[in-house]
Order: structure tokens, then sequence, then C-alpha cells
């Protein structure tokens, strides 16, 4: 569906390089694409993790679900770089004082 040049909806693309892989997010994370990015963010191993929230405009409680169980998968090896919008969802849920959450 053409979109008039209008950010996707959600898209979830994942770069390794190394050992490190990153994995860029955008648009609305919901119970309808949080699995997608849960699976992109696993789907190859890695050493580190570097998530990319920046572009998300919407994040529920199934991306938090999502995004806790990324960090699992990678513990000590997640870095989460949220949007305003993801860092006051994360800040809500009391995840905002985790390590992996850039304070940047």
């Amino acid at each position: 569906m053409d979109q008039g040049g209008a950010e996707p909806v959600f898209s979830a693309t994942a770069e390794a390089d190394g050992g490190r892989l990153t994995v860029r997010v955008r648009g609305e994370v919901d119970m309808a694409t949080a699995e997608t990015m849960y699976q992109t963010a696993v789907r190859e191993p890695a050493e580190h993790l570097l998530l990319d929230l920046r572009r998300v405009t919407f994040f529920d409680s199934a991306a938090i679900h999502a995004v806790i169980r990324i960090a699992r998968h990678f513990p000590d090896a997640l870095t989460v770089l949220p949007s305003p919008q993801v860092r006051r969802v994360l800040e809500i849920a009391g995840l905002i004082g985790q390590p992996w959450v850039s304070r940047d």
C-alpha cells in the first residue's frame, strides 16, 4: 500500500557487524508487531545487541514484554536507545533505571 511517503506503520531491520547486532525499529510497536521485533532481535547470535527504538512512535504493554524478553536473552549485552515516547512508557512501567536503557 502506498503511504504517500509517510513513515511505515512498523518496520524492524537487523544489521550484523561482527559480534554486534543492531536492530532498528520504526513506527508502532504493539500486540500485532512486538513479536516481530522480538524475533528480529533474537534471530541471529550476537555478543551485543543495540535495540534502536528512537523512531518508535507508539509502545504498549506487548512491546514492554518483548523488550524484557530481549533483555533476558541478552543479559549484560543489551543497549536500548528509546524515543521520547518509549522512554516515557519505560518510566511509567518502572523500567527506566534498568542498565540496558541508554541515558542519552
